[in-house]
């Protein structure tokens, strides 16, 4: 499932943990429910020769320590991402950006 970003922005907002603001790259997905709803790239990487952005969610001008969210990003000259579908290719991804983390 590709999840084209049409409405990306720049936009400032903090991290609940404290209350530096700065400016992330924000973008609009749909929910199970179908409810709009806000990410924030908190992380670019690397894993396997593909790009991946790390999101978490926008709760007014808070950025979310409810968790992150990783999405493949698409080749080209829009932003755009997709949802990892496959669990296990999707842990594998998720098990990295953790190491990177941790290493970083």
């Amino acid at each position: 499932m590709q999840i084209e970003i049409i409405n990306w922005q720049n936009k400032k907002v903090k991290m609940s943990m404290t209350e530096e603001t700065k400016e992330y790259v924000t973008f609009m997905i749909s929910d199970k429910e179908g409810n709009e709803v806000e990410l924030a790239v908190v992380d670019e990487f690397e894993f396997e020769h593909k790009n991946y952005v790390a999101a978490a969610k926008i709760e007014g001008d808070t950025i979310s320590q409810e968790g992150i969210y990783i999405y493949r990003v698409k080749a080209g000259e829009e932003f755009a991402v997709e949802k990892i579908t496959n669990q296990i290719d999707y842990q594998k991804i998720a098990e990295a950006y953790m190491e990177m983390e941790n290493e970083g």
